[in-house]
């Protein structure tokens, strides 16, 4: 089987290429990447050693695209992954830049597909999920031995997609879902009427946060890794909004466990049945970054965390993406914990000290 992984030199594509490699032996891997990232040149040093075929080139081009071709399938994990890009005053990507990594490039990459009738993996995001209705949210505080953190509240009526469990793929997908998350479900939506149209098998993975060693960590995306990261190195630190305490929750997800699914879902994938499921951690791995920093404590010892109340347009209170549906169909869950994803990342943070100076990630106050 010849498969494509687009971004592959990223931390989920490498990840996912290190996961084939081990788990798929009859595979040809091709890894098409701009390795315009700080960081992707040391994963395609190591992807060449694990018999990867890795090209240079850039998904907004077809050209590009062609030039790897023909495959069975494409895993597409290239994009420009921060929710702030294209906004006001945000870092990194304009607009444009951002439409045409995150919508184009799935478009030309839709395209090769059909042309080589091969299959689809799209990597989406937990962002398509409506920010009102995520607002929305009924929420209360809670401690435990981890610290405070918000949590649903059982005793209010919860939104249709929402249960105890977290949020389902039923939830509200309705605008406004941030710049970034409106190309990720413009990207499904163009990825499901491609597979009705050519028949061919596609899969659609809306992740959690990835989390795990070696992330390329900025503020603004891999905030569990850049935490651990930042808290290490002792950059400045700081909770931002919904009281400036850190009570904001996010699941997180070791990529390894994202390649046990897709190992899996390759294999079960068929025409004319699509699947699209969220990927996370999950309730178990729901994380606050008051817990995060409690845990950060006890590991590198106390420090300063600052607060500031400011309300930033993108910016939610909680999110944790129910499992459920991926669980049932595919008998997965996830088995890295939390508390091991941490460790994991805090080894590397101190084998790495200057790692946020080699990856691009920015010193300053942060709150998801």
């Amino acid at each position: 089987m010849r498969i494509l992984v687009t971004g592959g030199c990223g931390f989920v594509g490498a990840a996912i290429c290190r996961g084939l490699v081990r788990q798929a032996s009859d595979t040809e891997i091709t890894v098409l990447d701009s390795l315009r990232r700080a960081g992707a040149e040391g994963n395609r040093t190591e992807l060449a050693t694990l018999g990867v075929r890795v090209v240079h080139g850039d998904v907004r081009l077809p050209s590009d695209v062609e030039a790897v071709g023909p495959f069975d399938w494409v895993i597409d994990a290239a994009a420009e992954p921060s929710v702030v890009a294209g906004a006001a005053g945000g870092r990194g990507a304009t607009t444009r830049q951002l439409v045409e990594h995150n919508l184009l490039g799935t478009i030309n990459l839709l395209e090769a597909a059909a042309r080589c009738n091969a299959g689809v993996v799209l990597l989406s995001t937990s962002r398509v999920y409506s920010i009102p209705a995520l607002v929305g949210l009924q929420l209360v505080e809670r401690s435990d031995r981890r610290g405070p953190a918000f949590v649903l509240d059982a005793a209010r009526p919860m939104p249709p997609g929402a249960t105890a469990a977290g949020i389902g793929e039923s939830f509200s997908t309705a605008a406004p879902v941030s710049l970034y998350g409106a190309t990720k479900l413009a990207s499904e939506t163009l990825a499901l009427e491609y597979a009705h149209r050519f028949g061919t098998p596609l899969v659609i993975d809306r992740c959690g946060v990835m989390a795990g060693p070696g992330q390329f960590g900025k503020a603004d995306q891999g905030i569990f890794s850049w935490w651990i990261h930042a808290w290490a190195a002792r950059r400045p630190l700081g909770y931002i909004g919904f009281g400036g305490r850190g009570l904001q929750v996010r699941d997180c997800l070791h990529p390894d466990d994202l390649v046990d699914l897709m190992v899996v879902q390759l294999r079960s994938a068929a025409g004319g049945d699509p699947i699209l499921c969220n990927v996370s951690g999950g309730m178990a791995s729901a994380t606050s970054l008051a817990q995060l920093s409690q845990w950060c404590a006890g590991r590198f010892g106390d420090r300063e965390v600052t607060a500031s109340d400011e309300s930033r347009p993108y910016d939610l209170p909680w999110v944790v993406l129910d499992h459920g549906l991926a669980s049932a169909r595919f008998g997965w869950r996830p088995l890295r914990t939390a508390e091991a994803t941490l460790d994991e990342i805090a080894d590397h943070a101190e084998r790495h000290p200057d790692w946020l100076d080699r990856c691009g990630g920015t010193a300053g106050a942060i709150g998801p």
